[in-house]
C-alpha cells in the first residue's frame, strides 16, 4: 500500500504527497466584488510553504448569485482570475499543485458571513444580498425561500460551470474541484429531500444526477485530457430517506465514465436538524465506502494527527487525506507529520536552519 507521503499522479499531474489541504471558506472578500485578497495568498501560500501536496481554495462561485455570502471569492470576471495568478504561481513556486473548488451555493446563498457580524441567515436584498435559486422554491430552515430553476436558468448554470472552468486554467489552477456536497446547489439537486422536481432533473437518482453529469460534460471538454478532474460529494445526509453512500457510489461511476479522476468524501448539509456523530476520522468510512467500488477517494473530518492521517492510506481507505481545521492550527502540519513518521522531506530553504536534525 502506498504510504502518506508517497506521491501520487492524477491523471498527467504528479502531486508530491497525500496530505493536501481541503477547502475552507475564509469570507475575507471585504470589498464584495469576488476578487481574492492578499489574504488569500497568505492563507493559502502559508500551506503550500508548509509541505502540503495539494491545495484546494474556498468554495470559489462561479457566478455573482453563486457565493455563500457577499464576501466570497469568485471567478466569473477576468479581474478575478487575474487575481488569482499570484496566489497559484506561489503554490507552485513552493512545489505544491493548486486546484480550485468551484461552487454554486444555490439555496444557501446570500448569507452572512458568519464572523465579523452578529446577523444570522439569509442577506436581504435591501443590504446587498440577492435572489437565491435551488432546485425547487423551499428554503433551507432559517433562509429566504428561493427561486426554483427553469431550464434556461440549469443552462446558465452548467454554462457558468464552463467558463469559470476555462477561467481557472488561465489562473495558473492545475485541478478543478467541482463542490457537490455540503447541500449546495449540485448537492441539492442530488438530495431526495430537497429536490421535489417533476421534470427531467428530478425523481429518479439519473434524473437528480443530470445536472451534475451535464457540469461535468461541460467542464471535461473544456479543460486539456491532462487536466485532473475531482468532484466533492456529501456521501450523506444524516437524515432518513436522504441522500445516501450507495447513491453516492452510483453516480460517482456515472462521473468516472465522463472523466472525473478523483472523489473527495465528505458529508451532511442538505438539511437542518440532522445529528452527526461527531469523533476522529467520522467521515473516513464513507471515503472507504465509495474506494471499495473502485473509485479514487481522499478522505476528511476531523483528522489531526500524523499517525491517523498515514493510517488511512496505509489502509487503504483512502488514497489521499484533506485537513482543514488542524492545518488552521499548523499551517505546517504536513513538515510536522513527516518528521513525527520518520519521512524525510524538502522544507523551504528559508526554513531548512529549523528543520529537525537526529
Amino acid at each position: 500500500m502506498p504510504a502518506l507521503f508517497d506521491p501520487i499522479t492524477i491523471r498527467q499531474r504528479e502531486i508530491r504527497n497525500r496530505l493536501w489541504i481541503a477547502p475552507m471558506c475564509q469570507y475575507a472578500v471585504s470589498a464584495e466584488d469576488g476578487v481574492p485578497t492578499d489574504w488569500h495568498l497568505v492563507h493559502l501560500g502559508q500551506f503550500a510553504a508548509g509541505g502540503f501536496g495539494l491545495i484546494v481554495t474556498e468554495a470559489t462561485a462561479v457566478s455573482p448569485e453563486g457565493r455563500i455570502s457577499p464576501q466570497d471569492t469568485g471567478i466569473w470576471t477576468d479581474a478575478q482570475r487575474d487575481a488569482w495568478k499570484p496566489v497559484t504561481a506561489f503554490i507552485a513556486g513552493q512545489g505544491a499543485v493548486p486546484g480550485i473548488q468551484l461552487a454554486h451555493a444555490g439555496r444557501k446563498a446570500s448569507t452572512w458571513a458568519p464572523w465579523g457580524n452578529d446577523q444570522h441567515g439569509s442577506v436581504p436584498v435591501e443590504l446587498g444580498g440577492w435572489q437565491t435559486l435551488a432546485p425547487s422554491a423551499e428554503a433551507f430552515p432559517g433562509y429566504a425561500v428561493p427561486e426554483a430553476l427553469d431550464e434556461a436558468g440549469i443552462d446558465r448554470v452548467v454554462e457558468d460551470f464552463r467558463a469559470a472552468a476555462v477561467r481557472s486554467i488561465e489562473a495558473g489552477f492545475e485541478l478543478i474541484e467541482l463542490h457537490a456536497a455540503h447541500g449546495y446547489l449540485l448537492h441539492q439537486f442530488l438530495s431526495p429531500l430537497v429536490n421535489h422536481r417533476e421534470d427531467a432533473y428530478g425523481g429518479t437518482l439519473e434524473n437528480r444526477a443530470r445536472l451534475l453529469l451535464r457540469v461535468v460534460d461541460a467542464v471535461r471538454t473544456a479543460v486539456p485530457d491532462g487536466f485532473p478532474l475531482m468532484v466533492r460529494f456529501s456521501a450523506t445526509d444524516w437524515a432518513e430517506g436522504g441522500w445516501d453512500e450507495h447513491q453516492t457510489s452510483t453516480v460517482a461511476a456515472w462521473c468516472a465514465e465522463r472523466g472525473v479522476d478523483f472523489f473527495d468524501i465528505s458529508t451532511g448539509g442538505a438539511v437542518g436538524g440532522v445529528r452527526i456523530p461527531l469523533a476522529p476520522g467520522y467521515q473516513v468510512p464513507f471515503a472507504a465506502h465509495i474506494a471499495s467500488t473502485g473509485a479514487r477517494t481522499s478522505a476528511v473530518g476531523l483528522i489531526t494527527e500524523a499517525q491517523q492521517a498515514a493510517a488511512v492510506v496505509a489502509e487503504g481507505k483512502a488514497e489521499a487525506v484533506m485537513v482543514a481545521r488542524e492545518a488552521l492550527r499548523d499551517p505546517h502540519f504536513a513538515l510536522r507529520a513527516a518528521e513525527e513518521l520518520g519521512v524525510d522531506i524538502a522544507w523551504p530553504g528559508q526554513y531548512e536552519r529549523a528543520k529537525p536534525r537526529h
